[in-house]
This record gives C-alpha cells, sequence and structure tokens, in this order.
C-alpha cells in the first residue's frame, strides 16, 4: 500500500482553537487581506455618501445647479464603486469561507489517515462526522466574518472622524457611544459559549447513536430491539432539542440587541442634531447627514455583533478540531530496514514462515485478533520480522508490506473496480483472478455494469457473505509480501468455502500467509496448522496431524468439548 501523507510541515503547535483560527487565516493571508481592502473601501464608499446627500441639498437649498450636479455626479460615482467592491467582497469572502472549511476537512482527513486504528478507540463516529457536518461551516463563517468586520470597523471610525470634525459633541456621542454598544453585548457571549459547546457535544452524541442504529438495523429488527433503540434516540434527540432551543434564547436576545442599541444610538443622535439645527448651529443638509449617519452605523455595528457570534461558533468548532489534531498515533515506526523474513510474534510464540501457507486455530477468537494485530503493528508487541523487530521499521513499509485484513473492513461508496484495485494498476486479468480465488465472479456478473457498477455506502446492496468475498477478493489483488486473514470465510457457505480454501492456496503458492480460522476446511489446506489457546502456542503440525495428537485443538475445530 502507499504510504500514508504527512503532515504539513509547516503545520504549528495547534493545540488551541485560537492558534488554529489563526493559523486558517494566515494560510490564506493574500485572498484574506484583499477581501478586506474591498470590505473596508465597501463601507467607506456608503460612510461617504451621506456627506455627499447633505452637500446635495445644501446646493438644492441654495439653488445651485452646477453644484447639484456635481454633487450628483459624485454620487454616481460611489455608488458604482460600491456596486463594484460589494461584489468583489463578497467573491473573497466566501473564497475564504470555502478555503478555511475545505483546509479544515483536508487537515483532519490527513491526520485521521494518520492516526488509522488509533481514531475509532479514541472518538466516537459522531464526534468525527460532525466536524464535516457543522464545524467546518462556523470556522468558515469565522474567516467569512473578518472581512466584513476588519471593513466594520474602519466605516465606525470614519463616521466618528467626520462627525467629530463636523460637530464635535455629535462625534464624541458616537465615539463613547460604540464601545458601551459593544460592552453591552459582551457578557452575552460567555453564556452563548457555553452552551454551544454543550449543544455540540449532545450533537456529536447523537450522530453516533444514529450510525450505530444504522449499521445494526438488521440486527435490531431480528432481535426486536428497534422500539428499544427507537425510545433511546428520542430521548437523546430531545436533550439535543433543548441544548439547541437554550442557544437560540441567547441568540435570540443577541439579535434584538443588534436592532435595539444601534436604534438607541440613532435615535440619541437624530435628536442632538434636531436639536442643533433648530438653534441654527447647523444647515438643514447637515441635519440630513448626521441622521444617514446614524443610520448606516446600524449596518457595521451589527456586524460587529455577528462577527463576536461568529468568531465564538468558530471558536467551538475549532476545539472540537483540536480535538482530533491533538491525538497522536499509537503506533509508530522507525528507520531500521529488514529484507523480511520469518515473521515471528514473541508473546504468543506465533511463527509465519516466508512462502508457508500458515493457518492459526485459536480456542478464543480474541486470540487470534490479538496475534494478528500485533503481526500488523496495529498494536504494540515483541514482533520481529526476518533479523529486525517490527517497531524499528518505518510504518509506512509496515502497512506496506504486510496487510491484516479481518471483516472490520468496508466497501467503500465508488465503483466496485476502484473498490477492489485500490492502487489503481491492476489490470482485468488480474481483477478476474482474485475474483475467481475469492469465489466471487458472480457477484460481478450478477451487476449491472459489472466491475463499472457503482457500490453504495458500505456496500449495503451486497449480503454479508458477499461482503466478505469481495473484501477477500480486494486483500488478495493488492498482493501483499505477508497477508494475514482473519476469518475470511465465516460468512459463506461451506460449498463456497471449500472452492474458496482450495482456490486460495492456489493463489498464495509461494507467498507469506496467515489465515486465522477454525474452519476444517481451510485448515486442510494448509501447510502448516498452529494452534493457540489462552493466548500461546500450544501445537503444531498439519490439520490431520493435530486432530490425531492434540484432543484441544480437536475440540477447537469440531466445535466439540473437552
Amino acid at each position: 500500500m502507499r504510504s500514508l501523507p504527512e503532515a504539513d510541515p509547516g503545520l504549528p503547535d495547534l493545540r488551541s482553537p485560537i492558534r488554529f483560527l489563526w493559523w486558517n487565516a494566515r494560510r490564506q493571508a493574500a485572498p484574506l487581506l484583499t477581501g478586506i481592502g474591498f470590505a473596508t473601501l465597501w463601507w467607506l464608499v456608503q460612510a461617504l455618501m451621506p456627506a455627499v446627500l447633505g452637500k446635495g441639498i445644501e446646493a438644492v437649498t441654495a439653488k445651485d445647479t452646477s453644484a447639484l450636479l456635481r454633487w450628483s455626479a459624485i454620487l454616481l460615482g460611489l455608488g458604482l464603486v460600491q456596486a463594484f467592491t460589494g461584489i468583489m467582497r463578497h467573491r473573497m469572502a466566501v473564497y475564504c469561507w470555502l478555503a478555511a472549511a475545505y483546509r479544515t476537512v483536508q487537515l483532519t482527513t490527513r491526520h485521521a489517515a494518520r492516526l488509522g486504528a488509533t481514531l475509532p478507540r479514541r472518538l466516537s463516529t459522531g464526534e468525527v462526522v460532525s466536524v464535516g457536518n457543522s464545524d467546518i461551516a462556523h470556522i468558515g463563517g469565522s474567516m467569512d466574518i473578518l472581512l466584513r468586520g476588519a471593513g466594520a470597523v474602519v466605516a465606525i471610525v470614519t463616521v466618528t472622524v467626520i462627525l467629530i470634525s463636523t460637530s464635535l459633541p455629535l462625534g464624541l456621542l458616537v465615539l463613547f457611544g460604540v464601545p458601551l454598544m459593544a460592552a453591552a453585548v459582551g457578557p452575552l457571549l460567555r453564556p452563548l459559549h457555553r452552551r454551544q459547546h454543550r449543544h455540540r457535544e449532545l450533537t456529536g452524541e447523537l450522530s453516533t447513536r444514529a450510525a450505530d442504529i444504522v449499521a445494526g438495523l438488521r440486527v435490531l429488527r431480528g432481535i426486536g430491539g428497534e422500539q428499544v433503540f427507537s425510545e433511546r434516540y428520542r430521548e437523546e434527540s430531545q436533550r439535543v432539542r433543548r441544548a439547541g432551543v437554550g442557544v437560540a434564547t441567547v441568540e435570540s436576545v443577541l439579535e434584538g440587541a443588534q436592532v435595539v442599541l444601534p436604534g438607541l444610538l440613532i435615535a440619541l443622535v437624530t435628536g442632538v442634531g434636531a436639536s442643533f439645527a433648530v438653534a441654527g448651529e447647523i444647515p438643514t443638509g447637515q441635519l440630513v447627514a448626521f441622521y444617514l449617519y446614524a443610520v448606516f452605523l446600524i449596518g457595521p455595528m451589527r456586524t460587529l455583533t455577528e462577527a463576536a457570534d461568529r468568531i465564538t461558533k468558530g471558536h467551538v468548532a475549532a476545539g472540537r478540531v483540536i480535538r482530533i489534531l491533538s491525538i497522536d498515533p499509537e503506533m509508530t515506526g522507525g528507520t531500521g530496514e529488514s529484507d523480511g523474513g520469518v515473521l515471528r510474534d514473541s508473546l504468543s510464540g506465533v511463527t509465519v514462515q516466508p512462502g508457508v501457507l500458515t493457518a492459526l486455530a485459536a480456542s478464543s477468537p480474541g486470540d487470534a485478533v490479538a496475534v494478528a494485530d500485533r503481526l500488523g503493528r496495529y498494536t504494540d508487541g515483541d514482533v520481529t520480522f526476518g533479523p529486525a523487530e517490527l517497531r524499528t521499521l518505518p510504518l509506512a513499509e509496515v502497512r506496506s508490506r504486510i496487510l491484516v485484513a479481518d471483516n472490520d473492513a468496508r466497501l467503500f461508496n465508488g465503483r466496485l473496480r476502484d473498490e477492489l484495485d485500490v492502487r489503481g494498476g491492476a489490470t482485468d486479468d488480474q481483477i478476474g483472478e482474485a475474483l475467481d480465488a475469492a469465489c466471487a465472479t458472480d457477484i460481478v456478473e450478477a451487476l449491472p455494469d459489472g466491475l463499472d457498477s457503482v457500490v453504495s455506502e458500505a456496500g449495503r446492496e451486497f449480503s454479508g457473505g458477499q461482503q466478505q468475498r469481495l473484501r477477500l477478493a480486494r486483500a488478495l489483488l493488492a498482493d501483499p509480501e505477508v497477508l494475514v486473514l482473519v476469518e475470511p470465510t465465516s460468512a459463506v457457505d461451506a460449498h463456497s468455502e471449500a472452492r474458496i480454501a482450495e482456490r486460495l492456496a492456489k493463489a498464495r503458492a509461494g507467498r507469506t500467509t496467515l489465515i486465522c480460522t477454525t474452519s476444517p476446511l481451510v485448515l486442510d489446506r494448509a501447510d502448516h496448522v498452529i494452534h493457540v489457546q489462552g493466548g500461546r502456542v500450544r501445537a503444531e503440525g498439519t490439520h490431520r496431524e493435530l486432530l490425531d495428537g492434540s484432543p484441544e485443538y480437536a475440540a477447537t475445530v469440531t466445535r466439540g468439548e473437552d
């Protein structure tokens, strides 16, 4: 198998959500700064429009036609600039949203591939799925709001400067009013963050429950447990609903504050400006401009409140992503080398000779799985591969040379040809030979498009026995140096099992193979059989020799009792 891609060499320590968001922003610094530039210009143009309108009204009052035409032309130009910068700001915002979201997907997917078997042991399925369902959207949204948020700050500063230069009291009113409103919103952010975090946790747990129910639906129906699990799912979904209502409660207050607080500022600025106009301290045109400035400030201030909300959500989502990125692989490799040879597990005493078809019959299925995991370096153990210890070899090399195929392997969505030929270099004849060895030719022939038929998620259209045969064909097609099969025929009928046993021996002739099974049909075809009981090798020989000489082995493979 091909080695997995390493993590981004420029990736810093991302063990805090703030660092992760900052790293994501730096990775798209150019488009982000370009978008901030367009957003700033977009807001500035809008901030200048009230002043231009005020000048136009003064020109009308003074009956100055040339001045009216001049200010009208300036207003038209500002409108055109606003339209252009608005389009470009939105384009850059969408680009930054998508870049941040899918960069997060790529990062987590790459790390999940590096973790391998470690990931399902440390995190639930729902936790990982929720990253792709909701967290990437919130992380992307936190990048999107940076554009308008930065421009909104510049717009508020610009309006404040204009108002101060025109009327010091009005300017100071806006200068102190905006920070006070931002401070008034601050106390809402902490409970919002806490409730969003709780809602996110419950959503992940519910996704895990749903995945478990879907995966085990056939079993649930067989034992009549549908109603029980349906009630459990309903209870958990109600907890998620209540948590969502709690989040919505705070968000609704925050949304209301976005309207009420700017409205109060507008009323105050308009009232003070009107009193100045009545007193003759400012002309009518400036009063209109002040009112328009106050109305305009609603946009930037609501944007700042929205930025607080989105960045809070992005912070929560980044924390969930960090939880995945902070997991280290349980298995690591070294820099050693090995030319191959005997594969030996010292803990159990299992020895797999090169070029030999070896079978392992364990009294307890868990013992066989434990040996296979150690031989494939999915769990740590004192295993040697030729003269070298397995732990000293690079992990990518171990994965490419030793393939462990068990019944937990999945068929993914896509063309069946691609599902079987994972390396993409096999010919139709080679695929046909692997299918024939696994007695899976009839499965492909029954499909409408043969190998080009599209397989649904987890191969749902295939029965358990068909999936097992297709997984076996995929393992044979990979043609590793050492192949470890765990119960490859447990779900097929006796007739198919006998044919698979015969063809499997021919397909792997001269290559190192270990089959963990208690099937007499498969054991009889093996060159060498090892009996494991209590985690240790108890007897070795051919199948028939062990039947005659080891009562424990005979009891294991014939399903008898001691």
